[in-house]
């Protein structure tokens, strides 16, 4: 009998003579290599039976017939395992890991950098708010100095320039026989034209006739004016020309002695005479209603009517009389006065 004999996988005993015994022994397994198995599984080992002191027979030399398994003992030949095979490199993944790399660092770089800007950013902020009290401080500093310079050049009279400011606004007035001064001033009249100022004194003669018609003269130009209103008692007269004249403006700020002054007027008839001085007081003349300015610019006969201008070229007064035998003491109606007493200012 030869070949596999069950599933247990078990060879027939050979015996040529005498009752066969029969066992089972378990051939050898080859030594276990290393490492996972590769290559075909090897089979089980196979189940022999001999009998005791015989040996096989046949020309096998320990390889049973068919089954090429070798005998109990026999050497088992081995075949050592075969390698694993070579995985071949992905060089995309390796490149996606480089970039990945890469855009880390970068990353890392660019927040680096921010923060440095950021800290930089600050340090600028807190300079900048330094500079800026600093620079503040400054400013302040050379306001003060320019309003003192502001202050100091205001009080350098320029009778010069409040000179040629005034003259476009100052005629010479005729009404009658009586040569004085008039200025333009105030708010335009409703039915248009100017309004301008002068002494009640300078038109008294056309006023008691009962005219009201006088002639405004400057540069051989005559323009007709008319008396609209008088106050007798502080020797002021309103007339109201039909043309439009530049207008001056009264002071706002009541005048103090020592401050400088320009007085425009016709003195003899010599229309645009300037003279300048400065106010000698704030004083009420026994003559006069209430106070007046003293003053010690020259005037003549002709200047009544005239302009009284400070630094500012602003109207302080209207220069009314002057004092008898003497030098230097001229009389000016407050320009308050007129304008509460007109009321167009």
């Amino acid at each position: 009998m030869t070949g596999y004999d069950d599933e247990r996988d078990r060879w027939p005993a050979v015996a040529p003579a005498g009752e066969p015994v029969e066992r089972t022994v378990p051939a050898p397994l080859p030594p276990r290599p290393a490492g996972p198995p590769s290559g075909p599984a090897l089979p089980s080992p196979p189940t022999v039976a001999y009998q005791v002191g015989a040996a096989p027979a046949g020309p096998y030399h320990g390889v049973p017939p068919t089954t090429g398994m070798p005998y109990p003992g026999s050497a088992i030949p081995y075949s050592a395992p075969l390698p694993p095979p070579r995985r071949r490199r992905s060089w995309a993944g390796i490149i996606a890991l480089c970039l990945a790399v890469l855009l880390a660092a970068a990353a890392g770089y660019e927040g680096y950098l921010l923060y440095r800007i950021d800290g930089r950013l600050a340090a600028a902020n807190r300079q900048a708010a330094a500079d800026r009290g600093t620079d503040d401080s400054r400013l302040d500093q050379l306001e003060g100095r320019a309003g003192e310079l502001e202050k100091r050049v205001g009080s350098a009279f320029d009778s010069a320039a409040v000179a040629a400011a005034a003259l476009p606004s100052v005629f010479r007035v005729v009404a009658g026989d009586a040569t004085g001064t008039a200025f333009a001033v105030g708010r335009p009249p409703a039915n248009g034209g100017t309004y301008l100022f002068t002494n009640y004194h300078v038109v008294e003669d056309v006023w008691v006739a009962g005219k009201r018609q006088v002639f405004l003269e400057r540069r051989d130009t005559r323009f007709p004016a008319t008396i609209t209103k008088i106050d007798k008692e502080h020797d002021v007269a309103l007339l109201q020309a039909t043309e439009t004249f530049p207008r001056l403006a009264p002071a706002t700020v009541p005048v103090k002695a020592g401050e400088p002054i320009v007085v425009v007027g016709s003195p003899l008839a010599l229309e645009g005479s300037v003279t300048t001085g400065v106010v000698s007081a704030i004083r009420q003349i026994e003559d006069m209603v209430g106070d007046v300015i003293q003053f010690d610019a020259p005037i003549n006969p002709g200047n009544s009517g005239g302009p009284v201008i400070n630094s500012q070229k602003q109207v302080v007064g209207i220069a009314s009389a002057k004092a008898r035998n003497a030098e230097g003491i001229g009389l000016a109606v407050l320009i308050g006065t007129a304008c509460d007493s007109m009321s167009v200012c």
